[in-house]
C-alpha cells in the first residue's frame, strides 16, 4: 500500500518541478507571465509538500484539513480574488485559475472546498458595506474563520429560484425558517452565505444574508456520507426562528440572486480549475503506471492501443484548460458573454476531466480500483463537479438560450 500511495505526492512533486518529467504539450505553466509561474510554483509546491502526502488519509478519516488551509491562507489562498485591503490578495480570475488547478494535483476535495471559500468571501467584499467587508473578510481570508455557500434546498436544486427558506423582517432584524442541504463544510464553518426569501415568488424576492455560527435556530443535520469530497463535511443548514441582524444583509432586499449567479461564475471557473489539477495529476499517474507494469512480456507504455487513449487524454487536458483560461479571462475583462463562456468551461471541463481520470483508471486496470493507488480517489472526487455549480444539464441549457436567443 506505501509504496503505491507515493505515487501522488511523487506525482505532485514532479508538476512543482516545472517542465523537468512532464511533456511541453502539457505543460501547465505554458503562456503564463513570470508573476503566474511564480504564483502556480508556490502552489504546486504547497500541493506537493502539504497535500498530497495526506490526501489519502484526509479521505479515509474524513478529516477536514483546517491547519492545512490555514497554511495555505498564509501564503494568500485564502481570498484570492479579494480586495488587498481587507487582507485578499488582489488576483485576476486567471491566476486564480492557475492557483486552484495546481492545488487541486495535490488534493481535489480540499481544493474544491478552498474555492467555495473563495467565492463567499468574494461576494462579501464585492456586495458588502465597508463595515460588512471590514468586519467579515479579514478573518476569511486568513481562514482563521471558514465561509459556507447556502443556495440548494431539499425542494430546489436546479431550480434555485424557486427556494423557499424565508426571511421575514421584525424591526431590525430577518427571521429566518426552512433549510439549505449539500452544504460543503456545514457545521464545521463559521460563516454562510445565506439565499432566503424576503418577498414574492421567483428570483426578484430572493436577498442574501450572513449568518453567523451560534446564532440562535441555527442547527445542522447529519455528516453526510458520499463518494468523494471526504475531506471537507456536507451537512444540511437548518434555520428554526432564527434572528439574523439587517444588518448582515448583502446589498439589497430582492438582489440576492442576481449576487448569488454572479458568485457561480467565478465559482463555476474555480471547480473546472480543480478538474483540471486532478485530470493532469492522472495523466501523469497513467503515464508513469504504462512505463513501468509490464504484460506480455513488456512495457504497456509499448502498446499503441494505450498510447493513442494517452494522446486523447493528453489532448482533453489542453483543450479543457485552454477553454477555462480563456472563460476566466472574460470574466475578468466582465465580457457581456462572461457567464456563458464560464458555463461552457464548466461543462467541458469537469465533463472531459471525469473522462480523463476515469481513463486513468483503466489503464491501471485492476490495480486502480484499489484505495492503495491514488487514481480512484481523484475519480470519485471529480465526479461531483458534474453535478454542483449547476448540473452540466444547466450549462447546456444556459448556452443553448443564449445561442437561440441572438
Amino acid at each position: 500500500m506505501a509504496m503505491a500511495w507515493r505515487a501522488a505526492p511523487r506525482v505532485a512533486a514532479r508538476l512543482a518541478l516545472g517542465r523537468r518529467g512532464i511533456a511541453s504539450c502539457i505543460d501547465p505553466s505554458v503562456g503564463l507571465t513570470e508573476d503566474q509561474k511564480e504564483f502556480q510554483k508556490v502552489a504546486l509546491d504547497f500541493a506537493a509538500k502539504e497535500m498530497a502526502p495526506y490526501m489519502a488519509e484526509w479521505d479515509e478519516k474524513e478529516i477536514f484539513p483546517v491547519e492545512t488551509m490555514r497554511k495555505a491562507a498564509q501564503l494568500g489562498f485564502g481570498g484570492i480574488y479579494v480586495k488587498p485591503d481587507v487582507g485578499g490578495s488582489g488576483l485576476s480570475r486567471l491566476d486564480t485559475s492557475i492557483i486552484f488547478e495546481a492545488l487541486s494535483t495535490g488534493c481535489t476535495s480540499t481544493t474544491a472546498y478552498m474555492s467555495i471559500h473563495n467565492m463567499c468571501v468574494w461576494m462579501i467584499d464585492t456586495f458588502g458595506s465597508e463595515e460588512q467587508r471590514r468586519r467579515f473578510c479579514p478573518s476569511l481570508c486568513s481562514m482563521e474563520k471558514f465561509a459556507s455557500y447556502c443556495l440548494t434546498e431539499p425542494g430546489s436544486g436546479s431550480d434555485a429560484a424557486s427556494l423557499l427558506t424565508s426571511a421575514q423582517r421584525k424591526g431590525d432584524t430577518y427571521v429566518l425558517n426552512g433549510s439549505k442541504a449539500f452544504i460543503s463544510g456545514g457545521g464545521d464553518t463559521d460563516v454562510y452565505v445565506v439565499m432566503c426569501r424576503t418577498g414574492g415568488p421567483g428570483p426578484k424576492g430572493i436577498s442574501c444574508l450572513v449568518v453567523e455560527k451560534g446564532t440562535p435556530g441555527l442547527s445542522f443535520g447529519k455528516k453526510e456520507r458520499k463518494v468523494g469530497w471526504n475531506s471537507q463535511p456536507t451537512r444540511a443548514v437548518i434555520f428554526e426562528d432564527c434572528a439574523v441582524p439587517v444588518g448582515n444583509r448583502l446589498g439589497a432586499e430582492g438582489q440576492g440572486f442576481s449576487i448569488a449567479m454572479q458568485g457561480l461564475n467565478g465559482g463555476r471557473i474555480n471547480i473546472a480549475s480543480c478538474s483540471l489539477g486532478a485530470a493532469h495529476a492522472s495523466v501523469l499517474l497513467a503515464q508513469e503506471h504504462l512505463t513501468v507494469r509490464k504484460q506480455f512480456g513488456e512495457p504497456l507504455a509499448n502498446n499503441q492501443y494505450l498510447q493513442f487513449g494517452l494522446a486523447e487524454m493528453a489532448t482533453r487536458l489542453v483543450a479543457a484548460r485552454l477553454m477555462v483560461r480563456h472563460a476566466a479571462r472574460a470574466l475578468q475583462d466582465g465580457r457581456e458573454d462572461a457567464a456563458v463562456l464560464c458555463s461552457m468551461a464548466k461543462l467541458f471541463a469537469t465533463d472531459e476531466c471525469f473522462l480523463i481520470c476515469n481513463q486513468a483508471l483503466q489503464m491501471h486496470g485492476g490495480y486502480g480500483y484499489l484505495k492503495d493507488y491514488a487514481v480512484q480517489q481523484f475519480v470519485r472526487d471529480i465526479r461531483v463537479h458534474q453535478i454542483l455549480e449547476g448540473t452540466n444539464e444547466v450549462m447546456r441549457m444556459i448556452v443553448a438560450r443564449s445561442l437561440l436567443q441572438g
